[in-house]
C-alpha cells in the first residue's frame, strides 16, 4: 500500500526531528562558585537559547568554597571549568593535563582592600593580611616577591569581611566584583586595589578544560566558547534573562549584589577590556599566557621542566569566535 502523504509527511518530520536531537552535543560547564553576576554570561547564553541555537545540550554546574574544580574536570564530572589561568598549570604538573581555551576576563578581578589609601603596594607593609588557602598558590609568592611583602603578618580569610571591618590594620583579598560590596555595607572609607594594576599577569575566570577533550571535541568546544562569548555580550547589555537563572540556582544571590557586580565588571572592563577591543570577548594570547607561566616558574610554583608552555593552551578554540564588545 502506498503511504499517504500526511503520513509521509509525519515520518519526515520524526525523522527531522530525531536527527536534531542527535545533533546536539552534551556540554558540561563548572563554573568556579554560587552562581553569581561574575558567570552572568554563560547564564545568559543558557536563558536566551544561545546555547541551543548552537547546537548545544549545555548544563550549567556551581562551583564553591570547597569544590575543587580541577579535581572534578579530571574526574569527568565537566567538559571544562572556569578558573584562573594559573591553575591550569599548576594542574599539569600535578599530572592533570588541563588546557587554557579562552577567558571571561581580561585581567585578574584580584585586589587589596584597605582601610588607608596608599601610593604604592610597599606602603601596606606594616600591615596584615587576611589570605584564603589559595592565595598561597596564586598571587600571594607573587605579591611576596613583586611588592616587597615579604615578612607581612598574615590571619586565614574565611569568607567574611567583619574581622576587616573590625581591625583597621587589615588587608583583605577579594574580588574586585564582591568583596567591596559587603565592605561598603559597613559604613567606613575603603580603598580597592587591583592586582592587575601592579602587573599581576594572569587572566581572570578562563575557560579550562582537559587537553584530551580539545582534542578530541575541539567543534563542540569552539561552538560552546563562541555561544559563551556572544551570552556575555548579551548579559551586559541587558543581564535581565540571565539573572533569572542565576537567581534560580542560587537564591541567596541578592538583586543588589548582581548589580553591582555587573557595574564593576564594567567599570574595570573586565571582558571588554585589553586585547578583547581588538580580538573579541574571550581572547587570550600566547604574550599574556607566557606572562602568567614565567611568573609560576620565577616563585617556584611549577617547574619548567614539567610543564610545557605551548602544550598548555590551545588558540584554536577562541580564535575565530570574534564576538566583537
Amino acid at each position: 500500500m502506498k503511504p499517504s502523504p500526511s503520513y509521509t509527511l509525519l515520518a519526515l518530520l520524526l525523522a527531522s526531528a530525531s536527527l536534531s536531537a542527535q545533533a546536539e552535543e552534551k556540554i558540561t560547564f563548572l563554573t568556579n562558585w554560587y552562581a553569581q553576576a561574575e558567570h552572568g554570561g554563560f547564564y545568559e547564553a543558557q536563558a536566551k537559547g544561545i546555547y541551543k541555537n548552537a547546537g548545544l545540550d549545555v548544563t550549567l554546574k556551581m562551583g564553591g568554597p570547597q569544590v575543587n574544580v580541577m579535581q572534578l574536570m579530571a574526574a569527568g564530572q565537566a567538559d571544562c571549568t572556569l578558573g584562573d589561568n594559573g591553575q591550569a598549570l599548576e594542574t599539569w604538573q600535578a599530572g592533570v593535563h588541563a588546557v587554557t581555551v579562552a577567558t571571561v576576563f581580561q585581567h585578574s578581578p584580584t585586589v587589596f582592600i584597605s582601610h588607608d589609601k596608599v601610593n604604592k603596594p610597599e606602603e601596606l607593609k606594616g600591615k596584615t593580611f587576611l589570605l584564603a588557602t589559595e592565595a598561597y598558590t596564586s598571587f600571594w609568592p607573587w605579591a611576596k616577591s613583586e611588592l616587597g611583602l615579604a615578612n607581612a603578618k598574615i590571619r586565614p580569610y574565611t569568607f567574611s569581611v567583619q574581622p576587616f571591618l573590625a581591625d583597621n590594620n587589615l588587608v583583605q583579598q577579594g574580588y574586585v566584583t564582591s568583596e567591596p560590596f559587603s565592605v561598603e555595607k559597613g559604613g567606613k572609607p575603603f580603598y580597592v586595589y587591583p592586582l592587575s594594576d601592579w602587573g599581576y599577569p594572569p587572566y581572570g575566570n578562563s575557560i579550562i578544560c582537559m587537553a584530551d577533550t580539545v582534542k578530541k571535541r575541539p567543534a563542540a568546544l569552539a561552538a560552546f566558547i563562541k555561544a559563551s562569548m556572544q551570552g556575555w555580550k548579551a548579559y551586559l547589555q541587558d543581564p535581565t534573562a540571565g539573572n533569572e537563572l542565576i537567581r534560580k540556582d542560587n537564591p541567596r544571590m541578592g538583586v543588589d549584589q548582581i548589580a553591582f557586580g555587573i557595574a564593576q565588571m564594567k567599570k574595570y572592563q573586565l571582558v571588554t577590556g585589553g586585547d578583547a577591543q581588538t580580538g573579541g570577548i574571550g581572547i587570550i594570547t600566547v604574550p599574556r599566557l607566557k606572562e602568567t607561566w614565567d611568573m609560576l616558574v620565577k616563585n617556584k610554583l611549577i617547574d619548567p621542566s614539567k610543564v610545557p608552555f605551548d602544550q598548555t593552551y590551545s588558540l584554536d578554540l577562541i580564535k575565530d569566535a570574534k564576538v566583537m564588545p
